[in-house]
């Protein structure tokens, strides 16, 4: 006897429709899947064979042969696991084959029968709800992030009750979605922790509002990496479509919430200065989102940045620029959104000393120029904002807490929507202005243009109604700074 249900392998983050046909006949007893599946799919017979007998249904007998079409389409992962134990039933007329008719399944079987989540189920529920399903069979734990997509999920929490399910002798009810309001930023840093440094106070809002690449360097302890940690807390929360999407990438890498799913802030990721090229981007053996997709509509902050290798930096050039990341392997081509805000830190030298009066550098000429190696002229140019810190005074230590990110989180989800719907126009003293710093500067097109959108941020912050002279004066200010000239 033949059964079919229906799944979907993905493939990056798109699901591709997989018809997953069991075959039972007399023979040999034997249990083959083809149809170019990996290790961890393959082993899925022996979970299958004891997930089967754990709900005391009968393994079928015989010579049994699963396969997952379409054959050229490689099959990764445990998430078959659901769909080939009740193709194999329905095989075996131990369930109804019409009953897997318009009904999707997914989920890893563990050897008592229990049902497992795996990664990147909303991704499979959006494919169920293209191809016009019924209902999705999903473990249990993963049924709320599957309802997310809008397509009726089944919680399944054992073999035996999917199938008393779809044999019609238990009724169970698809998980209701849920949905966020976007609360929970009183968990994030807030910026009345930051001590003096008004100035980079003013960029990070500035970044926060345009949305900003920032660079903040200077000696140790003057609280970059302080201040680059509390710029997701003055970001706005996500709407629907983008908090989707940001979820889907989090779905595929297995790191969405139980409980709550639905990413609804703006991501944050801090991956370590050892991370390799691969980890950064996205790629590896199975064609994985890396930290940089991971971080899409929110922040990826890169803590040390000239400890990173330079391959890793070299490869976020492309993503700045696009907003998503090609990978192209033998294994295939696959894109990954990510447009994402770059945060940097750095000391202004290896040991650290440069830049702070109170110490005296001791790199010599080799060690600062290997140091600046690591950064290409045209990575620094991708940052809007460059801004060399100073060593904190003590009087400014000793002050009250400064503004609170709530405070400005709402000026800049008020420029956000200037910006959105009207934003503002240089007048002709500010082009005067910008095209003579053009010159004077060496600014390359790149950086014009970058300088031009600060200027429009920072009037959209102060409601005016065009950008001024003292608007562009301002966005000129912050383009690579003294300090960093041998950088």
């Amino acid at each position: 006897m033949l059964a079919r249900a229906v799944t979907h392998a993905l493939v990056g983050l798109e699901p591709r429709r997989v018809d997953v046909e069991a075959h039972v006949r007399d023979g040999i007893p034997g249990f083959a899947i083809v149809g170019l599946a990996d290790r961890a799919c393959q082993e899925a017979r022996e979970r299958v064979r004891s997930g089967i007998s754990a709900a005391e249904l009968t393994f079928p007998p015989g010579r049994i042969t699963v396969n997952l079409a379409p054959a050229e389409l490689r099959k990764e992962g445990s998430g078959f696991d659901l769909p080939i134990a009740l193709a194999l039933l329905a095989a075996s007329q131990q369930l109804p084959r019409s009953a897997l008719e318009r009904t999707a399944a997914v989920g890893e079987l563990a050897l008592d029968g229990r049902l497992r989540r795996v990664g990147g189920i909303l991704a499979v529920a959006e494919g169920a709800r293209r191809l016009g399903v019924e209902r999705l069979l999903c473990p249990a734990e993963s049924a709320r992030e599957a309802a997310l997509a809008g397509v009726p999920a089944i919680p399944i929490r054992h073999l035996a009750e999917a199938v008393s399910y779809l044999r019609g002798e238990r009724e169970l009810q698809p998980e209701a979605p849920l949905t966020s309001d976007g609360n929970g930023r009183a968990v994030a840093p807030d910026l009345a922790d930051v001590r003096g440094q008004e100035r980079a106070r003013r960029a990070l809002e500035l970044a926060a509002a345009g949305g900003h690449n920032v660079l903040l360097g200077g000696p140790p302890g003057t609280g970059k990496t302080m201040l680059a940690r509390r710029l997701p807390g003055i970001l706005p929360a996500l709407d629907n479509d983008a908090a989707l999407e940001v979820t889907r990438i989090h779905s595929v890498a297995g790191l969405v919430d139980r409980e709550q799913p639905l990413v609804s802030l703006a991501p944050f990721r801090a991956p370590h200065h050892s991370a390799s090229t691969a980890a950064i981007v996205g790629g590896g053996p199975n064609l994985r989102p890396g930290e940089a997709s991971l971080a899409h509509r929110g922040v990826l902050l890169l803590d040390e940045l000239a400890e990173f290798q330079r391959p890793a930096l070299e490869a976020l050039r492309q993503p700045l620029e696009d907003g998503f990341v090609s990978v192209s392997r033998a294994a295939g081509r696959v894109v990954f959104p990510a447009r994402f805000m770059l945060a940097g830190t750095m000391n202004l030298c290896p040991c650290g000393g440069r830049g702070d009066p109170a110490a005296q550098c001791s790199c010599s000429a080799q060690r600062l120029a290997r140091y600046r190696d690591k950064l290409s002229r045209a990575l620094l140019d991708r940052f809007d904002l460059v801004l060399a810190m100073p060593r904190v005074r003590g009087e400014e230590l000793a002050a009250a807490a400064g503004e609170g990110s709530v405070a400005v989180a709402q000026r800049v989800a008020t420029a956000r929507e200037r910006l959105a719907t009207k934003p503002p126009a240089r007048d002709t003293e500010a082009d005067a202005l910008l095209r003579r710093a053009a010159d004077r500067l060496h600014l390359s097109g790149r950086g014009y243009a970058r300088v031009g959108r600060v200027a429009r941020t920072i009037a959209a912050l102060a409601g005016s109604e065009a950008v001024r002279s003292e608007h562009v004066a301002e966005a000129l200010s912050y383009r690579s700074p003294d300090e960093f000239a041998n950088v």
